[in-house]
């Protein structure tokens, strides 16, 4: 529902933000990783995830985007919710549970609070492949689009390619048909490679 939320930021606690826009102040818990990043800043661009309960409407901020590509991820084992997941990006670095993930290091994901050794199993096991096929340069923030590649590249990735193949049906498209080409030609080129 909301990409993110770019204000100001009037409060700022080891849990949660508020961020100024237009008037309304939206309360987001955070991790203590988007915590650490957010600094002493003014303003600030924070992506968000709103999780939706019978209950409540709860919204989650992160400093990047790929604090919260992850964050989706670990939400979508089963017995892992959005507090679960805020502890773990709050234990650890995203970079750290990505690697202990993809290395299968159960050791390191269970010592987060909240994670026993059924649960870092599954993570492992629903998730392990995922990331794999994902790349190390994932939780990255998205690519600001400076090139045609790149847009095309991310295009790729978001339409469920995996980064390497995606990248190799690219650079085939412009060795066989020129770098002049647009986004769109690019993509139905590669896609044709794929």
């Amino acid at each position: 529902m909301f990409e993110y939320i770019d204000g100001k930021l009037t409060f700022k606690c080891p849990t949660y933000i508020v961020v100024e826009t237009g008037g309304i102040g939206y309360h987001l818990n955070i991790s203590l990783n988007t915590y650490s990043l957010l600094a002493d800043a003014e303003r600030c661009k924070v992506y968000t995830w709103l999780h939706i309960k019978e209950d409540a409407h709860t919204l989650y901020g992160f400093a990047d985007e790929g604090e919260r590509r992850l964050f989706l991820h670990l939400i979508s084992v089963s017995g892992i919710g959005p507090n679960t997941g805020r502890m773990m990006l709050s234990s650890i670095t995203p970079q750290e549970i990505q690697q202990a993930i993809v290395n299968g290091d159960l050791a390191l994901i269970q010592r987060i609070k909240g994670i026993g050794a059924k649960g870092a199993q599954r993570i492992v096991l629903e998730l392990q492949d995922k990331l794999k096929k994902e790349g190390t340069g994932s939780l990255m923030a998205a690519p600001l689009n400076n090139t045609v590649r790149e847009e095309a590249l991310s295009a790729l990735m978001m339409l469920g390619f995996a980064k390497p193949p995606a990248e190799k049906a690219i650079d085939n498209a412009i060795k066989n048909d020129g770098v002049d080409l647009t986004v769109e030609q690019m993509i139905k080129i590669a896609l044709k490679n794929l």
